[in-house]
């Protein structure tokens, strides 16, 4: 993963939205590859922030390594009310480390932190892994699901190329009480099938791509208390900026696509998306 994201950090960043009019949350990001900095950094106070400014005024950092979630962790800690994190092993980390069972035990370390309130992002992703590593992935999937169970946090889901083996997998295990699907890739069908498991969707800039209409024909069959919005930042930039650095601001951008697709009320929309993450990660004041 590491060569991806330096690609991401030099990108010229997207410029700063309109402000919602009601306060709401990124439910995923990773500003630690927007800043290429330590966790109390300036760099990361100005993305939080330029986030803030816009009415984006919490922000959940999703690891996907062991070091990388000690980072989040540390974030957390420094910015206590604006920062909550979530701890995993990405699932294209998971096959190619050299001692999984030595990061796992990292992950559990850093899952008891009492600012840490989702494990992932975790997951199977077929885009990147060849098959003869996808057992170890899908191992490594089945432990963060039972981590989850076990301290009875949030699972977040990275699913490319693989959305009926994760379904499956979730069903052989059993699925936490909150699994959320994080950047919503599928169609119609799944949509209707997470929707029907109590699962949720979180819909990121690919929302508004010329190339996603199952996206958008998936974002309004989606009950309002099972959906987020998220940056992914650095990556996925939403439109009209694709290509561009991503930051956590542009939930704005993103936000209003989704009210466009809903013909809902926009600072509705944003009042419910901010309940609905702090419902399933807590409040961010404590």
């Amino acid at each position: 993963m590491a060569d991806r994201h330096n690609r991401d950090i030099d990108r010229p960043r997207a410029p700063l939205p309109q402000p919602l009019p009601v306060a709401t949350v990124d439910a995923h990001a990773h500003m630690e590859i927007i800043t290429n900095t330590a966790p109390d950094s300036q760099e990361v106070a100005d993305v939080i922030a330029e986030a803030k400014s816009v009415n984006v005024d919490r922000i959940v950092q999703v690891g996907y390594s062991a070091e990388q979630s000690a980072w989040c962790v540390a974030a957390a800690e420094k910015w206590d009310t604006a920062v909550l994190a979530a701890v995993a092993l990405h699932p294209n980390e998971a096959p190619v480390v050299a001692d999984l069972a030595a990061d796992w035990a990292i992950i559990e370390a850093l899952a008891q932190h009492p600012r840490v309130r989702a494990i992932g992002e975790t997951g199977l992703d077929y885009f990147r892994t060849p098959p003869e590593l996808r057992a170890r992935q899908q191992e490594s999937f089945k432990w963060h699901i039972e981590l989850a169970k076990k301290t009875n946090k949030a699972l977040v889901i990275h699913d490319r190329d693989s959305h009926d083996d994760v379904l499956s997998v979730l069903l052989e295990v059993g699925a936490p009480e909150k699994v959320i699907f994080h950047c919503f890739s599928g169609d119609v069908a799944m949509a209707k099938t997470c929707i029907e498991r109590g699962y949720i969707l979180s819909f990121a800039g690919t929302l508004t791509f010329k190339n996603a209409p199952q996206l958008r024909e998936a974002v309004k069959l989606v009950p309002m208390n099972q959906l987020l919005v998220e940056t992914d930042s650095p990556f996925l930039a939403p439109m009209p900026h694709r290509g561009a650095g991503n930051t956590p601001a542009q939930v704005a951008n993103i936000v209003r696509a989704m009210a466009t697709e809903r013909e809902c009320d926009l600072g509705e929309l944003a009042f419910e998306l901010s309940n609905n993450a702090e419902r399933l990660f807590g409040s961010f004041a404590s």
